[in-house]
């Protein structure tokens, strides 16, 4: 999917735990992980709200849009990078 959800790194960023995001945001755990994980298929702007003024951040700073040739080729180069650091069978090398 070309939209990207940063909700992590804004987490990580403000020292704060996904349980900690939800309960002040107002959601559950679960509905904040699908979202987190980019398996949502929409997001209320009630919502985006309340995550940008629990993260004192802007939207953009929770979403981006990418192209899906992107996605394609970081998941490509992560994949090369896996390989290379394994061996046959994906077990690491020495």
């Amino acid at each position: 999917m070309p939209i990207v959800v940063d909700i992590d790194v804004m987490l990580a960023r403000r020292k704060m735990s996904v349980g900690e995001l939800a309960d002040r945001v107002g959601i559950t755990p679960a509905n904040l992980a699908v979202l987190k994980n980019g398996r949502a298929k929409a997001v209320r702007f009630s919502t985006l709200a309340a995550l940008c003024e629990v993260l004192t951040c802007q939207p953009g700073d929770l979403l981006r849009w990418e192209t899906e040739g992107a996605e394609n080729a970081e998941d490509a180069e992560n994949a090369e990078d896996a390989a290379i650091e394994c061996g046959p069978g994906g077990r690491s090398l020495p």
